[in-house]
């Protein structure tokens, strides 16, 4: 088997999907993070795909490195992770289908069966009251678990900021046996990071993600030391060496890598290796409830340290809600979800919605 094409599908001119031919017509399909489709569509079609086509899909390792070495001076801790990820996912898929099963029994089998996900919200304006009022609805929909994003990204310490007020009115409205988690978005310098958690500590928040600015490495690993709270971060590391560094000199204590970030599949398992290794859970960083979702419950459900809820978008999106992309979408049941029996990822899209949002993404 040989790959012949790969193709990179822009769909409203926001999403990006990459579908990997073969010549014996066996396809599959990854998804690449939506940080800038016309750079990422662009590295896909002119650095990455000349490099696989021609080649054996199933050499999976090999192809990874190919992709990653030969034109690694474009960005290897960014947009060509995430171009990467697109491909590999679907370099997945055609070997599950392949082997005739789900990509989850390629990646060692099911380690548990219906992993559970929190209630991920991306709003920002609602006020504490209305956040608290939106967790409990989630709660009674099954969901243990809700995350707030609270502040204004990247502000050091300079604006909107409710988190503690946000907290405290959900905590009385859920009660004591729901997890808040708490995401800022490096909204801190160290001594506010630290004043802060040391707040969410009374009111027995799960996790605090990403207080500090990325790859403050050292200040990462003053505050761990200096709360009991979990810290978070993750989300914008992209391969396993950063990961490294976010265990050994962060010390964080929870590691959120990306699927659709990190260089997909193939790379996500070597981070969830070295995670193991020095005993730190993950939850992911996961903001797209489609294809990406869906790589990363293969990858829940065979992933021993994936062991807390993992985080699951619950704001509307056009490719889940309004235009479904694949034919028997794969949502959430009583705050856990399921992955298809199928071969591969075992889904298949709906080509009709594809090529219109497609079209649409052109015009």
């Amino acid at each position: 088997m040989r790959i012949t094409r790969v193709e990179s599908i822009v769909l409203l001119g926001r999403f990006q999907l990459v579908r990997v031919h073969t010549d014996e017509g066996v396809t599959g399909v990854g998804e690449v993070s939506p940080m800038n489709v016309a750079v990422t569509h662009t590295l896909v079609e002119k650095a990455l795909a000349p490099l696989v086509v021609g080649e054996d899909p199933a050499n999976i390792e090999r192809l990874w490195h190919l992709m990653y070495h030969k034109p690694y001076k474009l960005g290897p801790m960014g947009a060509q992770l995430e171009a990467i990820a697109g491909i590999d996912i679907a370099l997945w898929d055609i070997a599950g289908k392949v082997a005739g099963k789900p990509v989850y029994d390629l990646l060692g089998g099911k380690f548990r069966e219906a992993p559970e996900v929190y209630a991920s919200s991306m709003r920002r304006d609602m006020t504490p009251k209305e956040e608290a009022a939106r967790a409990v609805g989630f709660q009674e929909e099954g969901y243990r678990a809700y995350k707030i994003h609270s502040a204004s990204p990247w502000m050091y310490d300079d604006g909107f900021d409710q988190t503690l007020d946000t907290v405290r009115e959900m905590r009385a409205a859920v009660g004591e046996d729901f997890d808040i988690l708490v995401d800022v978005n490096n909204s801190y310098y160290p001594h506010t990071a630290t004043r802060i958690a040391r707040a969410l500590e009374d009111y027995r928040v799960w996790h605090f993600e990403e207080p500090l600015a990325a790859h403050d490495y050292d200040g990462y690993a003053a505050l761990a030391a200096a709360v009991d709270i979990p810290i978070a971060a993750g989300e914008q590391e992209y391969t396993r060496w950063q990961f490294r560094d976010l265990i050994l000199r962060a010390q964080v204590d929870i590691l959120q890598p990306d699927v659709i970030k990190c260089g997909g599949i193939t790379e996500f398992k070597k981070i969830a290796a070295l995670a193991q290794t020095f005993n730190k859970p993950i939850t992911v960083h996961n903001t797209q409830p489609t294809i990406g979702t869906l790589a990363h419950l293969h990858l829940w459900m065979s992933t021993p340290n994936c062991v807390y809820p993992q985080e699951y978008n619950i704001e509307p999106h056009p490719l889940r809600d309004e235009w479904p992309i694949w034919q028997e979408p794969v949502l959430v049941e009583n705050g856990r979800m399921r992955a298809p029996e199928r071969p591969g990822l075992g889904v298949d899209l709906d080509e009709d919605v594809v090529r219109r949002l497609a079209d649409a993404s052109a015009s």
